[in-house]
């Protein structure tokens, strides 16, 4: 390992593209090859370990190496170019022989530190049918901790963007046969029309193409591994080599808020955005700013005070809190070890706990902390709002919520929206309707009737007491608190609350916003975007004012 060899003798084979640089692999070139790049590593006779960043000499040594390597088909070489050479055989090896990628070119762009673009040129074949192949991807080259040898870090996404680690590319008759997805007017939704609908078109065939009468075709494509499946990814064409029929499903998406659902969270970077009908669950639009991932149905995120709204309907039905009587809002409160602070140490003195709500006040609910059992929220949250049992049925991938129990700290920090306490947007909407209607719908992309799927229920709903105070806290918060300036205009019939979500590593935090307006409940986040109502607050405003 890391000697070099005299290049083979090889006048037919194609030249890498190395920055713009042409690397000839022919017999005499060794000399142009090492002058270039510097050559390989040689072994060391003294035991010393190099350790740091690899050089620029370096990288582009192992990245011609293995570059070289896979486009001349000598995968065991490529393999030994990187620092799992167990995994990176067995998916170059599938590169050819199950994904049927040929005329292979690869060329490497400039290399940013460690960090190699390059760009990829094949030819897929299947019955006689072929057609071309064209992407970018990178490598990072890395150095080995055992030997400090430089080596390309592996991961599945150097062969292909789109694959995760445990995914592969396979070529053959398609999973699935194709589907011809319509909003609910009968109009056809393509990404052309809705950029951020890739993640649910390829959900809907995954789950309706071999029941929506369709028949397959041929095509490249993504098959998803384990952890890729557990995550909600669905598998993904990469080239249709022969068209199949598709099959119908209708959504219950609406045209028009899904449109502006898209103008909106393309003014933001990671903002994602769901509306529902509250009276019925019916999603009627999901858009995200990031097109890879469906964060509005999938994301995983702490939803900061937004949670508050679940946990206010605890604290109610326990005689903890009532809307118009005094309740504690000091600057700290100590609970569990921890100091629990409000925005900017603020106090409420002599407030109500309907002014905390409105205003965001933290120590309002940590402060009933003690006087709560561990699960007491996580069984609001499952039993009134439907969350957190994992059992939705909405027609593609969804993340259900997750509200765990914990205790001492982080049981503290739940009642907030933070400790475990992880959501999305269609979490968050849900919760809106569930105050607006005051029971729980569960959210669904595909009406249960067209595959007599049973949705979620939830045990029990609230008090009337405790749905009309609950109400009232966000029809105060829309008018006088922290989401007033995003509701304005838009009541009577509305509600709303604001969150902020701090996340390790990010100078400002995710800013949410969930409300209902007449029969549309609607919820959306922007990922390290600051306070909800400055930055998630318009978009959800946006579509509250289309109605429902």
């Amino acid at each position: 390992m890391g000697k070099r060899r005299r290049a083979a003798r090889r006048p037919k084979t194609k030249p890498v593209l190395l920055g713009g640089m042409i690397a000839l692999v022919v017999a005499g070139a060794g000399f142009g090859l090492h002058a270039l790049y510097g050559g390989a590593s040689t072994t060391s006779d003294h035991k010393s370990v190099k350790s740091g960043p690899p050089s620029a000499r370096e990288v582009k040594s192992v990245t011609r190496r293995f570059l070289t390597a896979w486009q001349q088909g000598r995968i065991a070489e490529a393999a030994r170019a990187t620092d799992d050479a167990p995994a990176a055989t067995a998916l170059l090896t599938g590169y050819a022989k199950d994904a049927r990628l040929k005329d292979v070119t690869l060329t490497a762009g400039t290399a940013a530190g460690a960090k190699v673009p390059f760009s990829v040129k094949a030819t897929v074949t299947y019955q006689n049918v072929s057609k071309p192949l064209a992407y970018g991807s990178s490598l990072t080259v890395v150095r080995r901790a055992s030997d400090g040898v430089a080596l390309v870090g592996w991961r599945a996404g150097v062969v292909h963007p789109e694959l995760k680690d445990g995914d592969t590319l396979v070529t053959g008759e398609s999973g699935a046969p194709p589907v011809k997805a319509l909003d609910r007017t009968g109009a056809e939704l393509t990404t052309a029309t809705y950029p951020s609908l890739g993640p649910v078109l390829d959900g809907l065939r995954q789950k309706y193409g071999r029941t929506a009468g369709g028949k397959a075709g041929a095509e490249l494509r993504v098959v998803r591994g384990k952890a890729s499946e557990k995550a909600g990814l669905s598998d993904k064409t990469l080239v249709e080599l022969s068209e199949g029929i598709p099959g119908t499903v209708r959504t219950t998406l609406d045209p028009r808020l899904q449109a502006k659902a898209e103008q909106q969270v393309a003014k933001r970077k990671q903002a994602s955005v769901v509306a529902l009908r509250a009276s019925t669950g019916e999603v009627l639009a999901v858009a995200n700013s990031a097109h890879g991932f469906n964060t509005g149905f999938q994301g995983s995120l702490a939803p900061g005070s937004t949670m508050k709204v679940i946990t206010s309907s605890l604290l109610i039905e326990k005689g903890l809190a009532e809307a118009e009587k005094k309740h504690p809002c000091p600057k700290t409160f100590d609970f569990g070890g921890w100091k629990f602070h409000n925005d900017d140490d603020f106090e409420i003195k002599g407030g109500t706990f309907k002014a905390s709500f409105a205003r965001s006040c933290n120590t309002a609910f940590i402060s009933q902390a003690k006087k709560l059992k561990n699960d007491d929220l996580t069984k609001q949250a499952q039993q009134v709002f439907g969350l957190s049992m994992d059992n939705w049925s909405v027609g593609v991938p969804t993340l259900d919520g997750a509200v765990p129990v914990q205790s001492a700290a982080q049981m503290a920090a739940s009642l907030i929206g933070q400790g475990g306490v992880r959501m999305n947007p269609l979490n968050m909407a849900s919760v809106a309707a569930t105050v607006k209607t005051g029971t729980f719908h569960q959210p669904y992309l595909v009406a249960p009737s067209v595959d007599h799927r049973t949705v979620a229920k939830a045990s029990r709903t609230m008090s009337a007491r405790t749905l009309g105070q609950l109400r009232e806290l966000m029809r105060f918060t829309a008018v006088s608190g922290t989401a007033a300036e995003a509701m304005s205009g838009l009541g009577p019939d509305f509600g709303a609350k604001t969150g902020s979500a701090e996340v390790d590593s990010q100078k400002k935090p995710d800013g949410w916003f969930t409300a209902y307006r007449g029969d549309l409940a609607s919820a959306g986040v922007v990922q390290a975007g600051g306070h909800g109502g400055d930055t998630a607050g318009p978009i959800v405003a946006t579509l509250l004012k289309l109605g429902a």
